[in-house]
């Protein structure tokens, strides 16, 4: 199954220039829950695993070494980057006996799913729906923590063109596949009933921006830090999931449950150090953004509006995480993008 997966990774992007029903694009989506277009980056992320360690079959025997994987940029943010570069982390969980913490960075949550399957992270920090997609094929995963929820969907179109959904019409919308995004943007097609009118594409976000500029798409269903900025270099935005209940995302970190049969007292020493950091970085609230600022590369203040605050847990499962949690897991299956169903209680980390 999984090199059926990665062989979707090679069809040519002329393949996804076809018209895509909410059916079709749905397929897409479970299908490219272990593969993506940045093979590159997926390929240097797994070397950065096996570069920190001895090896990676020696790494996942070793409960001594803790592999941790994130999506996003440089340094993981939230609470675990900022217990990572405040020394919380390291310290207890040199406590705990982990003597080694690597990380990995990857492009978007199916390249981590590939790298948990291949028994290459014991931990991963990544969005709501390539989390559920993989829990869904049965693969043995448990719930840690919601680490943000509420996390924003941003519809941005291209400069002098569509202002509105109904402008869509006809056109080509693009998105990062197997992403919160994705999940948003098939959720507004089907609420607004103009799935069958446009056709959906994968573009990575870092070429988001360019494609844009040339007119090579007429809007594109980006993240909660891309929307803000690219509206600030004059983008418009057609819609936001904000503005729909339950398009919103949650951020989510896992564990597989063959490190955590060596580990079982693992989830609460480490939501214990977690809840300890967004403890701090809101106390520290302005020195956080500047670092959140550093790492993405944004300016401050379209961080501060990205990340709100309040959107930051300081508990494992905050219940409106949950609820969110909830309705994007019956949402997937609802729609074929999770294989099947399974029930958040059975998920969570023991």
């Amino acid at each position: 199954m999984l090199s059926f997966m990665l062989a979707i990774g090679s069809v040519s992007q002329s393949k996804f220039n076809l018209k895509l029903s909410t059916s079709v694009a749905c397929v897409l989506l479970l299908l490219t829950t272990a593969c993506s277009q940045g093979k590159s980056e997926s390929a240097q992320s797994i070397e950065a695993i096996n570069a920190n360690s001895t090896s990676s079959i020696a790494a996942s025997n070793n409960i001594s070494i803790l592999r941790i994987g994130y999506v996003g940029s440089t340094e993981p943010t939230g609470a675990l980057g900022w217990a990572k570069k405040k020394g919380i982390l390291e310290r207890e969980l040199k406590k705990a006996g982990f003597q080694n913490i690597t990380f990995a960075r990857f492009p978007n949550g199916p390249d981590l799913n590939e790298a948990l399957v291949a028994g290459q992270l014991d931990v991963g920090s990544l969005g709501d729906t390539p989390a559920i997609v993989l829990r869904a094929r049965g693969e043995e995963t448990r719930l840690l923590r919601i680490s943000q929820f509420n996390t924003t969907a941003w519809l941005v179109g291209k400069k002098n063109g569509p202002r509105s959904l109904a402008e869509l019409k006809g056109e080509k919308i693009a998105t990062q596949k197997g992403s919160y995004m994705h999940r948003y943007l098939l959720g507004l097609l089907a609420e607004t009933k103009i799935a069958k009118d446009v056709k959906v594409v994968h573009l990575m976000s870092t070429e988001a921006k360019a494609a844009l500029e040339r007119g090579d798409v007429a809007a594109y269903a980006t993240s909660s830090d891309m929307g803000p900025y690219l509206k600030s270099q004059g983008f418009p935005v057609i819609d936001s999931s904000a503005n729909h209940q339950g398009l919103s995302g949650t951020s989510l970190i896992v564990a597989t449950e063959k490190f955590l049969a060596k580990k079982p007292d693992f989830p609460n020493k480490f939501n214990t150090i977690l809840t300890e950091a967004a403890k701090d970085l809101k106390a520290n609230s302005e020195e956080y953004y500047q670092y959140h600022a550093q790492t993405t590369k944004y300016p401050v203040d379209i961080i501060k509006i990205s990340y709100p605050l309040k959107q930051v847990s300081e508990e494992p499962l905050p219940p409106e995480g949950v609820k969110l949690l909830e309705g994007t897991k019956k949402f997937l299956v609802s729609q074929g993008l999770a294989k099947s169903d399974f029930q958040l209680k059975d998920w969570v980390g023991k």
